[in-house]
């Protein structure tokens, strides 16, 4: 018995021609493993196809930029897939039922569920502002408790989980996986000492929870139900909780093991076996899920008769001044206050302009450089666009493969996700489309200089593309944070302003004509101060919003 919708099948048909779409480029996507500790190719477990699960929000308050630099992260890693041609499967859950969520709740005077469909919508937004692709499957929690009890009885039924009853020998609704029982935990994260670690996994080791750091961990603090006494093992962790006195009546589910509600990790192996069955892809998530999370889920997915992820991928945290940016350490920005005092395409960047392996030091100087790169991107656009006729079209952009993309940007991508080479790709791009730009006017094959320009700008726009962040692509265009690059080309309000300020153009040309350098000055400084970047060029002055 099921409470969800399957996912619908695939025929043949449809499997060969994802296969045939893959790029060449493909066969060179080397991705790192946690479990292994080493970077190593990827083959995809169905040709064609690529299955990821990266686990979401737990929707207790708003987003802060430590959470979406992970969605970011992995929307990149989706991207690249696409991009190279595959069909990508794609699920992120949302947890909607925790201790934190009806603590909260409870402080706020709200219904759980009222507070946790306020924040999922906070965090949906905050994806959709900051151009993530919408997930395949967006399952919640407490949409799959069937799911999970039915998981948990086959934990049980195959001798890896117990109940715990009371002295009638009634069961309490505590439900815990036996450590001792399943010889493979630890391999996650590397306390059976399997793999020998590189500089790279030493310091996520060093700075992500894991079962080689224990004690007390600030940034994963212990699920009161795993310090109970009725624990076999210390290392045993809850499968299913009986209900606190303060929870409300419906937060509890009925079970055969007692009423209760269940453990963290027991919900993201229920969901992506619904969604992607047996063994899939890549499963993704931040650094400080590795452990108890992925360590735990890792453990009871396999206990229950089903493989787990084929690969795990982490992503670092944010940090600010060295800490990790965390609600619990009182040093999270929010995502509503960070995009108040910045464009959306501008924090995007900030957010993947590192490795996701990497972490993120979040500044000032960080948001400045990103604003820096938006204004060097959208100069180009907007002069190679108007030097060739016109922009080209957003389904040109998608259509280009990998294998038609500069090798630079394609290797960089291919060594792990590695964003910054692949910018430093884009940026070398962009320095060869403005030397052409600027030697268009000599050019006696202007035909062939332009075609030469435009190559340029669709390898560009595709490039930026693959990375969430052409300025002409949703939801840069309706958001107008493109500005002047093109993407309010055809709105009333983009037209108006361009009539304005080329007036003052004209206005400023006529006083550079007579000499009357002060008042051009005072033009030029005038648009500045407005928000008006202007550049002269060998074709004349062009102008773009800061």
């Amino acid at each position: 018995m099921t409470n969800t919708q399957e996912p619908q099948n695939i025929n043949i048909s449809s499997v060969a021609t994802a296969v045939d779409a893959v790029a060449s480029a493909a066969a060179d996507l080397k991705l790192y493993d946690t479990a292994s500790h080493a970077v190593s190719n990827f083959t995809p477990i169905k040709p064609g196809q690529v299955g990821m699960y990266v686990c979401g929000a737990t929707v207790q308050s708003s987003p802060h930029i430590g959470h979406i630099r992970a969605a970011v992260a992995f929307d990149v890693v989706r991207r690249w897939f696409e991009r190279l041609g595959y069909k990508v499967t794609f699920v992120r859950n949302v947890t909607d039922i925790d201790d934190k969520i009806l603590d909260k709740a409870a402080a706020a005077g709200q219904q759980w569920w009222e507070r946790a469909y306020i924040y999922e919508r906070e965090f949906t937004e905050a994806y959709n502002t900051l151009g993530v692709e919408p997930p395949t499957y967006e399952p919640r929690a407490t949409g799959h408790m069937i799911d999970m009890i039915d998981l948990i009885k086959q934990i049980i039924d195959n001798g890896h989980g117990y109940v715990v009853t009371d002295e009638n020998g009634n069961p309490t609704g505590n439900v815990y996986f036996d450590v001792a029982s399943w010889p493979h935990y630890g391999e996650l994260t590397h306390q059976k000492q399997t793999a020998v670690a590189d500089a790279a996994s030493e310091v996520a080791d060093a700075m992500g929870p894991s079962v080689d750091n224990t004690g007390n961990d600030k940034y994963n603090p212990v699920d009161p139900a795993d310090m109970s006494e009725d624990k076999h093992d210390p290392r045993d962790f809850a499968l299913w909780k009986a209900p606190k006195d303060s929870d409300p009546l419906d937060a509890r589910w009925n079970t055969p093991f007692g009423t209760g509600r269940p453990g963290w990790h027991i919900e993201c192996s229920a969901m992506s076996h619904r969604y992607l069955k047996d063994m899939f892809d890549i499963h993704g998530g931040g650094l400080d899920l590795r452990f108890p999370h992925h360590e735990n889920e890792m453990a009871q997915t396999r206990a229950a008769g089903y493989d787990s992820a084929a690969r795990w991928m982490h992503s670092a945290w944010v940090t600010a001044k060295g800490e990790k940016m965390s609600k619990s350490l009182g040093n999270g920005l929010s995502v509503p206050a960070v995009l108040a005092e910045n464009s959306a395409w501008v924090v995007r960047y900030a957010l993947g302009s590192v490795q996701y392996r990497s972490m993120l030091e979040w500044s000032d100087q960080t948001l400045t450089e990103a604003q820096s790169a938006y204004d060097r991107v959208s100069n180009f656009i907007e002069r190679a666009g108007a030097a060739v006729g016109g922009q080209p079209s957003r389904e040109e952009i998608v259509s280009i493969s990998a294998d038609d993309l500069p090798t630079d940007f394609v290797a960089a991508m291919n060594d792990d996700i590695n964003v910054s080479g692949a910018s430093a790709a884009i940026f070398t791009a962009i320095r060869s489309g403005n030397t052409l730009l600027s030697k268009l006017a000599d050019r006696v094959d202007s035909d062939v200089a332009k075609d030469e320009v435009r190559a340029v700008l669709v390898n560009v726009r595709a490039m930026l593309d693959t990375l969430g962040l052409d300025p002409l692509a949703e939801p840069w265009v309706s958001e107008g944070a493109a500005g002047a690059a093109g993407a309010g080309a055809d709105s009333a309000e983009h037209t108006a302003l361009d009539r304005l300020v080329s007036e003052q153009l004209e206005e400023r040309a006529e006083a550079r004509k007579a000499k009357d350098f002060a008042r051009a000055d005072a033009i030029r400084d005038a648009l500045g101060a407005a928000g008006i970047a202007i550049e002269d060029t060998p074709q004349g002055p062009t102008w773009t919003l800061k």
